[in-house]
Protein backbone atom coordinates (compact mmCIF):
# COMPACT_ATOMS: atom_id res chain seq x y z
CA UNK A 1 0.00 0.00 0.00
CA UNK A 2 1.32 3.62 -0.39
CA UNK A 3 2.01 6.07 1.69
CA UNK A 4 -0.40 8.27 3.56
CA UNK A 5 0.91 11.70 4.50
CA UNK A 6 0.13 14.91 4.50
CA UNK A 7 1.54 16.71 1.76
CA UNK A 8 4.80 15.70 -0.23
CA UNK A 9 5.72 19.22 -0.88
CA UNK A 10 6.85 19.76 2.30
CA UNK A 11 9.37 17.40 1.55
CA UNK A 12 12.25 20.45 1.52
CA UNK A 13 11.24 21.50 4.73
CA UNK A 14 11.67 18.05 6.14
CA UNK A 15 15.00 17.57 5.06
CA UNK A 16 16.13 21.08 6.42
CA UNK A 17 15.30 19.39 9.94
CA UNK A 18 16.49 16.07 9.38
CA UNK A 19 19.90 17.02 7.93
CA UNK A 20 20.27 19.83 11.17
CA UNK A 21 19.46 17.38 13.74
CA UNK A 22 21.76 14.76 12.52
CA UNK A 23 25.02 16.66 12.64
CA UNK A 24 24.49 16.66 16.61
CA UNK A 25 23.99 12.73 17.22
CA UNK A 26 27.47 11.75 16.68
CA UNK A 27 27.00 8.24 17.82
CA UNK A 28 24.25 7.18 15.74
CA UNK A 29 26.46 8.23 13.14
CA UNK A 30 28.76 5.96 14.25
CA UNK A 31 26.75 3.00 14.65
CA UNK A 32 25.45 4.31 11.15
CA UNK A 33 28.91 3.33 9.57
CA UNK A 34 28.92 0.22 10.98
CA UNK A 35 25.44 -1.16 10.94
CA UNK A 36 25.39 -0.04 6.95
CA UNK A 37 28.71 -1.64 6.13
CA UNK A 38 27.10 -4.71 7.46
CA UNK A 39 23.94 -4.56 6.13
CA UNK A 40 23.21 -5.95 9.41
CA UNK A 41 19.15 -5.74 8.30
CA UNK A 42 19.09 -6.82 5.08
CA UNK A 43 15.91 -8.64 3.95
CA UNK A 44 14.50 -7.51 6.68
CA UNK A 45 10.98 -5.45 7.23
CA UNK A 46 10.81 -3.08 10.29
CA UNK A 47 8.08 -1.52 11.72
CA UNK A 48 8.73 1.83 13.41
CA UNK A 49 5.30 3.28 15.58
CA UNK A 50 6.81 7.08 16.88
CA UNK A 51 6.64 10.24 17.37
CA UNK A 52 7.85 11.42 13.94
CA UNK A 53 9.91 14.18 13.82
CA UNK A 54 13.49 15.05 12.50
CA UNK A 55 14.83 12.65 14.75
CA UNK A 56 13.41 10.14 14.74
CA UNK A 57 13.49 10.14 11.22
CA UNK A 58 17.10 10.36 11.38
CA UNK A 59 16.93 6.77 13.04
CA UNK A 60 14.57 5.45 10.20
CA UNK A 61 17.12 6.27 7.46
CA UNK A 62 19.54 4.96 9.07
CA UNK A 63 17.58 1.47 9.87
CA UNK A 64 16.86 1.60 5.70
CA UNK A 65 20.41 1.86 4.95
CA UNK A 66 21.36 -0.72 6.97
CA UNK A 67 19.49 -3.12 4.05
CA UNK A 68 15.97 -3.02 6.15
CA UNK A 69 12.45 -2.05 4.43
CA UNK A 70 10.84 0.47 6.72
CA UNK A 71 7.42 1.22 7.43
CA UNK A 72 7.23 4.07 9.21
CA UNK A 73 3.57 5.10 11.55
CA UNK A 74 2.83 7.89 14.66
CA UNK A 75 2.64 7.01 17.92
CA UNK A 76 0.88 9.97 19.01
CA UNK A 77 -1.73 12.16 16.51
CA UNK A 78 -0.60 15.24 17.42
CA UNK A 79 3.27 14.73 17.30
CA UNK A 80 3.62 13.84 13.71
CA UNK A 81 5.32 16.32 11.75
CA UNK A 82 3.80 16.34 8.07
CA UNK A 83 7.28 17.96 6.49
CA UNK A 84 9.01 15.40 8.11
CA UNK A 85 6.78 12.35 6.63
CA UNK A 86 7.24 13.82 3.52
CA UNK A 87 11.02 14.00 3.44
CA UNK A 88 10.60 10.18 4.56
CA UNK A 89 8.49 9.22 1.62
CA UNK A 90 11.01 10.95 -0.66
CA UNK A 91 14.11 8.83 0.61
CA UNK A 92 12.03 5.81 -0.05
CA UNK A 93 10.32 4.98 3.30
CA UNK A 94 6.78 3.55 3.51
CA UNK A 95 4.85 6.02 5.80
CA UNK A 96 1.26 6.24 7.12
CA UNK A 97 1.14 9.26 9.50
CA UNK A 98 -0.82 12.95 9.14
CA UNK A 99 -0.86 15.24 12.00
CA UNK A 100 -3.65 15.76 13.96
CA UNK A 101 -5.25 12.71 12.69
CA UNK A 102 -7.94 11.09 14.31
CA UNK A 103 -8.72 8.00 17.00
CA UNK A 104 -9.90 6.18 13.92
CA UNK A 105 -6.95 7.21 11.50
CA UNK A 106 -4.39 6.82 14.01
CA UNK A 107 -5.58 3.01 14.55
CA UNK A 108 -5.77 2.77 10.77
CA UNK A 109 -2.24 3.50 10.35
CA UNK A 110 -0.82 1.56 12.73
CA UNK A 111 -2.83 -1.63 11.08
CA UNK A 112 -1.90 -0.40 7.44
CA UNK A 113 2.20 -0.66 9.02
CA UNK A 114 1.11 -3.83 10.13
CA UNK A 115 0.07 -4.83 7.23
CA UNK A 116 3.55 -5.35 6.14
CA UNK A 117 4.39 -8.67 8.44
CA UNK A 118 7.26 -6.64 10.13
CA UNK A 119 10.41 -8.89 11.09
CA UNK A 120 11.11 -6.82 13.82
CA UNK A 121 8.87 -3.23 15.38
CA UNK A 122 10.62 -0.14 17.13
CA UNK A 123 7.66 1.06 19.50
CA UNK A 124 6.83 3.86 21.39
CA UNK A 125 4.37 3.55 24.08
CA UNK A 126 2.81 0.22 22.96
CA UNK A 127 0.37 0.65 20.78
CA UNK A 128 1.49 -1.33 17.92
CA UNK A 129 2.64 -3.92 20.11
CA UNK A 130 -0.31 -4.42 21.65
CA UNK A 131 -2.48 -4.23 18.10
CA UNK A 132 0.15 -7.13 17.19
CA UNK A 133 -0.74 -9.16 20.44
CA UNK A 134 -4.71 -8.87 19.88
CA UNK A 135 -6.29 -7.81 16.64
CA UNK A 136 -3.33 -8.10 14.67
CA UNK A 137 -1.93 -11.72 15.26
CA UNK A 138 -1.38 -12.44 11.63
CA UNK A 139 1.32 -10.22 11.93
CA UNK A 140 3.69 -12.22 13.87
CA UNK A 141 3.84 -14.11 11.03
CA UNK A 142 7.41 -13.36 10.41
CA UNK A 143 8.13 -11.45 13.93
CA UNK A 144 11.21 -11.83 15.71
CA UNK A 145 10.93 -9.34 18.59
CA UNK A 146 11.13 -5.83 18.78
CA UNK A 147 12.47 -2.68 21.36
CA UNK A 148 10.38 -0.32 22.93
CA UNK A 149 11.01 3.32 23.83
CA UNK A 150 9.46 4.60 26.72
CA UNK A 151 8.19 3.91 30.47
CA UNK A 152 4.77 3.54 29.86
CA UNK A 153 5.22 1.32 27.01
CA UNK A 154 7.60 -0.98 29.13
CA UNK A 155 5.20 -1.01 31.90
CA UNK A 156 2.44 -2.46 29.02
CA UNK A 157 5.28 -5.04 28.40
CA UNK A 158 5.46 -6.48 31.99
CA UNK A 159 1.74 -6.41 32.50
CA UNK A 160 1.78 -8.42 29.64
CA UNK A 161 5.09 -10.65 30.46
CA UNK A 162 3.52 -11.18 33.90
CA UNK A 163 -0.27 -12.19 32.17
CA UNK A 164 1.65 -14.97 30.13
CA UNK A 165 0.25 -12.56 26.56
CA UNK A 166 4.35 -11.48 25.15
CA UNK A 167 4.07 -13.92 22.62
CA UNK A 168 8.16 -12.15 20.90
CA UNK A 169 11.12 -10.78 22.57
CA UNK A 170 10.96 -6.75 23.38
CA UNK A 171 14.41 -5.26 24.60
CA UNK A 172 13.37 -2.27 26.82
CA UNK A 173 15.45 0.53 25.58
CA UNK A 174 13.79 2.93 28.14
CA UNK A 175 15.54 0.71 31.15
CA UNK A 176 18.99 0.90 29.29
CA UNK A 177 21.05 3.60 31.86
CA UNK A 178 22.22 5.51 28.33
CA UNK A 179 18.10 5.94 28.11
CA UNK A 180 16.69 7.04 31.07
CA UNK A 181 19.64 8.93 32.78
CA UNK A 182 19.85 10.92 29.87
CA UNK A 183 16.54 10.84 27.88
CA UNK A 184 13.99 10.71 30.56
CA UNK A 185 15.63 13.61 32.68
CA UNK A 186 18.09 15.75 30.63
CA UNK A 187 15.58 15.06 27.54
CA UNK A 188 12.03 15.59 29.24
CA UNK A 189 13.48 18.30 31.78
CA UNK A 190 14.23 20.74 28.42
CA UNK A 191 12.19 19.83 25.96
CA UNK A 192 9.02 20.23 28.01
CA UNK A 193 9.69 24.04 28.75
CA UNK A 194 10.65 24.48 25.47
CA UNK A 195 6.89 23.15 24.60
CA UNK A 196 5.57 25.28 27.08
CA UNK A 197 7.74 28.68 26.76
CA UNK A 198 6.96 28.26 23.05
CA UNK A 199 3.49 27.66 23.52
CA UNK A 200 2.57 30.38 25.96
CA UNK A 201 5.08 32.99 25.07
CA UNK A 202 5.51 33.60 29.07
CA UNK A 203 8.01 33.66 31.78
CA UNK A 204 8.34 30.76 34.59
CA UNK A 205 10.31 32.89 37.03
CA UNK A 206 8.95 33.48 40.12
CA UNK A 207 5.96 31.28 39.17
CA UNK A 208 4.34 28.39 41.09
CA UNK A 209 5.12 24.89 39.22
CA UNK A 210 3.74 22.10 40.63
CA UNK A 211 5.38 18.93 39.29
CA UNK A 212 3.33 15.52 39.56
CA UNK A 213 5.58 12.88 39.67
CA UNK A 214 9.24 12.31 40.79
CA UNK A 215 10.70 9.70 38.44
CA UNK A 216 13.28 10.34 35.95
CA UNK A 217 11.35 12.35 34.05
CA UNK A 218 9.59 14.30 36.77
CA UNK A 219 12.97 15.43 38.50
CA UNK A 220 14.34 16.78 34.92
CA UNK A 221 11.17 18.69 34.51
CA UNK A 222 11.68 19.97 38.33
CA UNK A 223 15.47 20.75 37.87
CA UNK A 224 15.13 23.03 34.97
CA UNK A 225 11.85 24.84 36.50
CA UNK A 226 13.94 25.39 39.32
CA UNK A 227 16.71 26.88 37.38
CA UNK A 228 14.20 29.11 35.32
CA UNK A 229 13.50 30.56 39.07
CA UNK A 230 10.23 29.18 39.55
CA UNK A 231 9.03 27.88 43.08
CA UNK A 232 8.70 24.32 42.64
CA UNK A 233 6.29 21.77 44.50
CA UNK A 234 5.91 17.86 44.09
CA UNK A 235 3.11 15.43 44.31
CA UNK A 236 4.17 11.81 44.94
CA UNK A 237 2.47 8.68 45.99
CA UNK A 238 5.73 6.75 46.62
CA UNK A 239 7.26 7.67 50.07
CA UNK A 240 10.98 7.06 48.51
CA UNK A 241 10.42 9.44 46.01
CA UNK A 242 8.89 12.21 47.73
CA UNK A 243 11.74 11.74 50.67
CA UNK A 244 14.15 12.38 47.46
CA UNK A 245 12.49 15.53 46.52
CA UNK A 246 12.71 16.60 49.54
CA UNK A 247 16.47 16.55 50.22
CA UNK A 248 16.80 18.14 46.24
CA UNK A 249 14.92 21.05 47.85
CA UNK A 250 11.44 21.06 46.81
CA UNK A 251 8.22 21.18 48.83
CA UNK A 252 5.98 18.14 48.67
CA UNK A 253 2.00 18.33 49.20
CA UNK A 254 -0.94 16.36 48.06
CA UNK A 255 -2.08 17.47 44.85
CA UNK A 256 -5.42 18.61 46.64
CA UNK A 257 -2.97 21.23 48.35
CA UNK A 258 -0.92 21.75 45.26
CA UNK A 259 -4.03 22.81 43.17
CA UNK A 260 -4.75 25.92 44.98
CA UNK A 261 -0.81 27.06 44.61
CA UNK A 262 0.06 26.58 41.17
CA UNK A 263 0.34 28.74 38.67
CA UNK A 264 1.84 26.01 35.88
CA UNK A 265 1.16 22.43 36.42
CA UNK A 266 3.07 19.41 34.40
CA UNK A 267 2.33 15.95 34.98
CA UNK A 268 4.67 13.18 34.42
CA UNK A 269 3.75 9.89 36.15
CA UNK A 270 1.96 7.43 33.50
CA UNK A 271 -0.87 7.13 35.55
CA UNK A 272 -4.58 8.76 34.57
CA UNK A 273 -6.72 10.92 36.65
CA UNK A 274 -4.06 12.71 38.31
CA UNK A 275 -5.61 16.34 37.93
CA UNK A 276 -9.53 16.10 37.99
CA UNK A 277 -12.67 17.67 39.03
CA UNK A 278 -11.93 17.56 42.39
CA UNK A 279 -9.11 19.78 41.48
CA UNK A 280 -10.15 22.34 39.02
CA UNK A 281 -12.61 24.53 41.39
CA UNK A 282 -9.59 24.93 43.71
CA UNK A 283 -7.28 26.36 41.21
CA UNK A 284 -6.44 29.84 40.46
CA UNK A 285 -7.43 31.67 37.35
CA UNK A 286 -5.42 31.84 34.85
CA UNK A 287 -3.82 28.48 35.69
CA UNK A 288 -1.79 26.56 33.17
CA UNK A 289 -2.84 22.93 32.77
CA UNK A 290 -0.04 20.15 30.45
CA UNK A 291 1.37 16.99 30.62
CA UNK A 292 4.83 15.47 29.30
CA UNK A 293 3.77 11.57 29.72
CA UNK A 294 3.05 9.21 26.79
CA UNK A 295 -1.00 9.43 27.23
CA UNK A 296 -3.56 11.80 27.20
CA UNK A 297 -5.17 10.68 30.89
CA UNK A 298 -3.16 12.39 33.12
CA UNK A 299 -5.15 15.88 33.13
CA UNK A 300 -8.56 14.34 32.58
CA UNK A 301 -9.72 17.29 29.76
CA UNK A 302 -13.20 15.46 29.52
CA UNK A 303 -14.19 15.97 33.55
CA UNK A 304 -12.72 19.73 32.57
CA UNK A 305 -15.17 20.37 29.57
CA UNK A 306 -18.21 18.82 31.93
CA UNK A 307 -17.47 21.50 34.15
CA UNK A 308 -16.76 24.53 31.71
CA UNK A 309 -19.63 27.19 31.38
CA UNK A 310 -17.40 28.31 28.56
CA UNK A 311 -14.80 26.75 25.92
CA UNK A 312 -12.44 28.58 23.97
CA UNK A 313 -8.87 28.72 21.81
CA UNK A 314 -7.32 31.21 23.65
CA UNK A 315 -4.05 30.81 20.79
CA UNK A 316 -2.54 27.98 19.20
CA UNK A 317 -2.40 24.91 20.84
CA UNK A 318 -4.30 26.47 23.89
CA UNK A 319 -7.58 25.69 25.15
CA UNK A 320 -9.20 27.91 27.60
CA UNK A 321 -12.10 26.65 29.99
CA UNK A 322 -14.26 29.08 32.25
CA UNK A 323 -15.95 27.50 35.20
CA UNK A 324 -18.66 28.43 37.04
CA UNK A 325 -16.83 30.25 39.88
CA UNK A 326 -15.71 32.85 37.31
CA UNK A 327 -12.13 31.15 36.62
CA UNK A 328 -10.53 30.36 33.60
CA UNK A 329 -8.38 27.56 33.54
CA UNK A 330 -5.80 26.64 30.12
CA UNK A 331 -4.85 23.34 28.68
CA UNK A 332 -1.75 22.93 26.48
CA UNK A 333 -1.79 20.75 23.20
CA UNK A 334 -5.15 18.58 24.60
CA UNK A 335 -3.44 17.70 27.40
CA UNK A 336 -0.95 15.37 25.10
CA UNK A 337 2.73 15.41 25.20
CA UNK A 338 3.51 18.80 25.62
CA UNK A 339 7.15 18.78 24.60
CA UNK A 340 6.47 17.05 20.92
CA UNK A 341 2.31 18.06 20.42
CA UNK A 342 3.61 21.47 21.42
CA UNK A 343 7.40 21.19 20.77
CA UNK A 344 10.35 19.65 18.79
CA UNK A 345 10.82 16.88 20.64
CA UNK A 346 13.96 16.26 23.32
CA UNK A 347 17.37 18.00 22.18
CA UNK A 348 19.22 15.85 19.01
CA UNK A 349 22.28 15.22 21.77
CA UNK A 350 20.21 12.97 24.02
CA UNK A 351 18.43 11.33 21.21
CA UNK A 352 21.48 10.07 20.27
CA UNK A 353 22.02 7.84 23.21
CA UNK A 354 18.44 6.88 22.78
CA UNK A 355 18.74 5.65 18.81
CA UNK A 356 21.80 4.74 19.16
CA UNK A 357 20.75 2.24 21.64
CA UNK A 358 17.12 1.55 19.42
CA UNK A 359 19.80 0.60 16.54
CA UNK A 360 21.36 -1.67 18.48
CA UNK A 361 18.59 -3.09 20.03
CA UNK A 362 17.05 -4.73 16.99
CA UNK A 363 20.24 -5.89 15.74
CA UNK A 364 20.64 -7.63 18.97
CA UNK A 365 16.98 -8.92 18.81
CA UNK A 366 17.51 -10.25 15.29
CA UNK A 367 21.24 -11.37 15.88
CA UNK A 368 20.09 -13.59 19.14
CA UNK A 369 16.45 -14.61 17.72
CA UNK A 370 17.23 -17.98 18.23
CA UNK A 371 17.68 -18.30 22.18
CA UNK A 372 15.35 -15.00 22.90
CA UNK A 373 12.29 -15.94 24.95
CA UNK A 374 9.33 -14.40 24.68
CA UNK A 375 9.68 -11.70 27.33
CA UNK A 376 10.91 -8.90 28.29
CA UNK A 377 14.86 -7.82 27.96
CA UNK A 378 17.54 -5.19 29.11
CA UNK A 379 20.37 -4.26 27.02
CA UNK A 380 23.22 -5.76 28.22
CA UNK A 381 25.77 -3.17 30.10
CA UNK A 382 28.30 -3.80 26.93
CA UNK A 383 26.26 -2.15 24.61
CA UNK A 384 25.48 0.49 26.99
CA UNK A 385 29.09 1.04 28.04
CA UNK A 386 29.42 1.19 24.00
CA UNK A 387 27.14 3.53 23.79
CA UNK A 388 28.32 6.17 26.52
CA UNK A 389 32.07 5.90 25.02
CA UNK A 390 31.29 6.59 22.10
CA UNK A 391 29.56 9.77 23.10
CA UNK A 392 32.54 10.71 25.79
CA UNK A 393 34.74 10.64 22.48
CA UNK A 394 32.93 12.73 20.37
CA UNK A 395 32.23 15.09 22.89
CA UNK A 396 35.87 14.88 23.67
CA UNK A 397 35.57 13.65 26.97
CA UNK A 398 38.85 11.23 28.18
CA UNK A 399 38.44 8.74 31.53
CA UNK A 400 40.80 6.45 33.65
CA UNK A 401 40.73 2.99 33.05
CA UNK A 402 41.82 0.54 36.15
CA UNK A 403 45.45 -0.76 36.50
CA UNK A 404 45.61 -4.39 36.19
CA UNK A 405 46.17 -4.29 40.05
CA UNK A 406 43.20 -2.40 40.57
CA UNK A 407 41.13 -4.37 38.64
CA UNK A 408 42.21 -7.65 40.95
CA UNK A 409 41.49 -5.87 44.15
CA UNK A 410 38.00 -5.47 43.11
CA UNK A 411 36.84 -8.34 41.36
CA UNK A 412 38.71 -11.51 42.19
CA UNK A 413 37.85 -13.16 44.58
CA UNK A 414 40.08 -13.36 47.71
CA UNK A 415 42.45 -10.49 46.30
CA UNK A 416 40.81 -7.41 48.84
CA UNK A 417 42.73 -7.46 52.16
Amino acid sequence: MNSIIRDLSLAAEGEKRINWVQRYMPVLQEIRRDLTKRQVFAGKTIVMSIHLEAKTAFLATVLQEAGAKVIVTGSNPLSTQDPIAAALVKRGLTVYATHGCTEEEYTQYLNHALDHKPHLILDDGGDVTALVLDSRKDAQERLLGGSEETTTGVQRLRVWDKEKKLQFPMVAVNDSLCKYLFDNRYGTGQSAWDGIIRTTNLTIAGRNVVVAGYGWCGKGVAMRAKGLGAHVYITEIDPIKAIEAVFDGFTVLPMEKAARLGDIFITVTGCKDVITKAHYPLMKDGAILCNAGHFDVEVNVRELSELADKEFEARQNIKGYTLANGNTLFVLAEGRLVNLAAGDGHPAEIMDLSFALQALALDYVQTNAEWLSPKVYVMPKVIDEKVARIKLEAMHYAIDTLTSEQYAYLYEEGSAE
